[in-house]
């Protein structure tokens, strides 16, 4: 563990706050309750993450955030991808960690049509996940994780891309062009590459698919060595900083993935005050927000807790 930190969170007002933002009775149960430094004095929890930088971060807060309550916490981040992740909260392992509605949705219970609005979404899955695998979620952050296409923006013009549309036009026409870097998991992923070909009705020739880690697609699609486009995420802070272009997704493919901290329902029962103190935490994250924090740890080589720290805080919410 690191030093200690007291928490500052004045949660009445600022759990309110989040409650206003993101609405929704799910959002209720303890929002009027405030947390000390003491609240989780003595209590332990093992908090895990996926292995990319906005789940490093994400992680590192959930950590900061329950030290500063007083809690003991044993660092499991960095769990190598969604499914991984998932079964260590559901076997015990670990008793949080965030997790993505979309991913939700279309992965773990495999539907194939995303609900229209951020809160549809957050409700569906928040329901079925408690009622059949005994998980929590709480509160979601306005921060929209959503997978995405982008390509470099010098080259767009001459690419002829602007949407998803136009690479799939640019697919069937010139399939030389149309050579693009994935994630792992975007590669076989039904909200990823197959799925996307689709609904847009187009397929890019395996021997112009590159699969890389998550992490190397940006700087290969930057340097213009293998593809001229990439599965990204929106709030991935190297998007802006090496002169990347979001393609519109015209067609409404990809689901929205707002983030929430997944606990244990047998932990969460016990601890209530988690609701108020990560209600209070996520409110606070936009897009905007998120995508800088990615940037001081991709681009600035800061360690995803010591952004995390400092995020914090910023935002008063420890000191």
């Amino acid at each position: 563990m690191r030093r200690p930190l007291a928490l500052a969170l004045a949660l009445t007002a600022l759990a309110a706050a989040a409650l206003a933002g993101c609405g929704g009775e799910e959002h209720q149960p303890g929002a009027q309750a405030s947390i000390s430094s003491d609240a989780l004095r003595g209590q332990k929890f093992t908090v895990g993450s996926k292995e990319f930088t906005e789940q490093l971060v994400l992680g590192q807060i959930a950590i900061t955030a329950l030290e500063a309550a007083g809690a003991e916490v044993e660092d499991e981040t960095g769990l190598a991808g969604s499914v991984t992740a998932r079964r260590a909260l559901t076997s015990g392992e670990i008793d949080m960690y965030w997790e993505y509605t979309g991913t939700a949705w279309i992965v773990y219970f495999d539907e194939t049509e995303p609900l229209p609005s951020s809160q549809a979404q957050y409700r569906a899955v928040a329901a079925r996940d408690r009622a059949r695998n005994g998980i929590a979620w709480l509160p979601f952050a306005p921060f929209d994780n959503t997978y995405g296409i982008a390509t470099r923006a010098a080259d767009a013009p001459a690419l002829g891309v602007r949407s998803i549309s136009d690479l799939a036009r640019l697919a069937r026409a010139r399939p030389q062009d149309a050579t693009i870097c994935v994630g792992e998991e975007f590669r076989s992923r039904d909200d990823g590459l197959p799925g996307l070909e689709n609904a847009y009705g187009f397929r890019i020739p395996d021997g112009r698919i590159f699969k890389l880690d998550e992490g190397l697609v940006y700087e290969q699609l930057a340097s213009e060595e293998r593809c001229n486009f990439g599965s990204v995420f929106a709030t991935d802070g190297r998007i802006d900083r090496l002169r990347l272009t979001l393609l519109r997704d015209d067609r409404r493919f990809f689901p929205r993935y707002n983030p929430a901290l997944n606990v244990r329902a047998e932990v969460a029962r016990a601890h209530p005050s988690l609701r108020s103190l990560f209600g209070a935490i996520a409110a606070r994250l936009d897009d905007a927000t998120m995508r800088r924090l990615n940037g001081q740890v991709d681009v600035d080589g800061e360690t995803p807790a010591r952004v995390a720290e400092r995020w914090l805080l910023d935002e008063g919410l420890i000191r």
